[in-house]
C-alpha cells in the first residue's frame, strides 16, 4: 500500500529533478528514497520517473500522479491542521527563513517557545541573510528587516529597528571622532553589502544627507563587521539589536550621535493567497506579540527611545 509520505517522498524527487537533492531536502538517506519510489512504481505496476544521464523527469503517468498526490496532501494536512485546533495544538512543518544576526539572536528564542507550546510542530529555521524566494524554495514565512520591494508577497510590520554607527574607542583615539556626516569620508568604513543602497542616510538638523562610505573591508554579516570594529579596524553601521552587550562593556561607542539614521521596519511576510495555514497565523501573531509595542527586546533602541522623550533642560 502507497502511505503518505511515499507520496511526499516522490514530489520531493519531482520538485528537486534527483533522488539526492530529494533525500537532502527530506533529511533521509538516498537508498530510503529509492525503496519508496520502487514500492510505489511496484504497487501501481507502471514507471513514474523517467532516469536519463541529464536528471530525473516524470512520465506522463508520472504527472498525472503527482498531480493527484498534490491534492491528497494538501487535503491531509488541512485535514490534520483542522482536528488538531479542536484541541489547541498546532502541527506540520514550519518553515522559517531570517536574518542571521537577528534570527539568532531574537528569533530563535520565540521558535523555541512555540516548540515548547506545540509539540506536535516541527520547526526548519533558516538563518541567513540571503534573500530566499519563498514560492520557489517553499518557505511558509521570511523575516525581512528594512525597505521591502514590491511583490505579491503579504507583508505584516511586527516591530521597529534602527541602526548605528559604531567603532572601538581605540579606532577614534587613533583617527579621531567625525563631527558631522560628511567626516566619514575621511574614515575607514566596514561596510555591508547585503544592503542594496550603499549610502548612508543620516539626520542633519532638520534634513537628511547620503554619505558613501569607503574601506577595504566589506562582508555580507553584520556580526562579522561588528566583530571588525571591536578591533579597531573601523567604522561600521549596525543594527540596535545587536549592539547593547558591545556598547555596555565599552568594546565600542556611537559615532555621530546627535545625527540619527532612519527607523525601519521589521516584518513577516508570506506568500499570497486567502487561505492562510493555522501554523502561519500562529507564527504572524506571536511576533506581532513579542516585537509589537515597545521594543523590550532592543535595549539600544529602548534607551534611545527614552533620551528622545525626556524633557530637555
Amino acid at each position: 500500500m502507497i502511505e503518505i509520505e511515499d507520496m511526499r517522498c516522490f514530489l520531493e524527487v519531482v520538485k528537486n529533478g534527483g533522488f539526492n537533492r530529494a533525500a537532502t531536502y527530506l533529511g533521509i538517506s538516498k537508498s530510503i528514497v529509492s525503496r519508496r519510489i520502487a514500492r510505489i512504481e511496484a504497487d501501481l505496476g507502471t514507471v513514474l520517473l523517467s532516469r536519463t544521464t541529464r536528471g530525473i523527469s516524470p512520465t506522463e503517468a508520472g504527472l498525472e500522479f503527482t498531480t493527484r498526490c498534490e491534492r491528497i496532501l494538501a487535503e491531509y494536512d488541512d485535514a490534520r491542521e483542522a482536528v488538531a485546533q479542536h484541541g489547541g495544538e498546532v502541527v506540520g512543518c514550519l518553515r522559517l527563513s531570517a536574518p542571521t544576526s537577528f534570527g539568532i539572536r531574537h528569533v530563535a528564542p520565540v521558535l523555541a517557545e512555540l516548540a515548547k507550546r506545540h509539540p506536535r510542530l516541527e520547526i526548519d529555521a533558516s538563518f541567513s541573510d540571503r534573500r530566499v524566494d519563498l514560492i520557489a524554495e517553499r518557505f511558509d514565512a521570511a523575516i525581512r528587516i528594512g525597505k521591502l520591494q514590491d511583490s505579491s508577497l503579504i507583508a505584516r510590520r511586527i516591530g521597529p529597528a534602527r541602526s548605528v554607527l559604531v567603532a572601538s574607542p581605540d579606532y577614534l583615539d587613533r583617527r579621531g571622532r567625525p563631527q558631522k556626516p560628511a567626516d566619514l569620508t575621511s574614515h575607514e568604513c566596514l561596510i555591508y553589502t547585503g544592503r542594496a543602497e550603499p549610502d548612508l542616510t543620516l539626520r542633519n538638523g532638520g534634513r537628511w544627507v547620503s554619505v558613501r562610505p569607503s574601506g577595504r573591508l566589506r562582508s555580507d554579516n553584520g556580526d562579522a563587521l561588528l566583530a571588525w570594529a571591536i578591533e579597531g579596524l573601523g567604522i561600521t553601521s549596525a543594527p540596535t539589536f545587536m549592539l547593547a552587550d558591545a556598547i555596555e562593556r565599552g568594546a565600542v561607542e556611537p559615532v555621530l550621535p546627535d545625527f540619527p539614521t532612519p527607523e525601519f521596519g521589521i516584518y513577516v511576510i508570506r506568500p499570497p493567497g486567502a487561505n492562510v495555514p493555522g501554523k502561519v497565523r500562529m507564527l504572524i501573531d506571536v511576533l506581532v506579540e513579542h516585537f509589537g509595542g515597545e521594543p523590550h527586546w532592543d535595549h539600544c533602541l529602548m534607551h534611545a527611545a527614552g533620551k528622545q522623550a525626556a524633557p530637555s533642560d
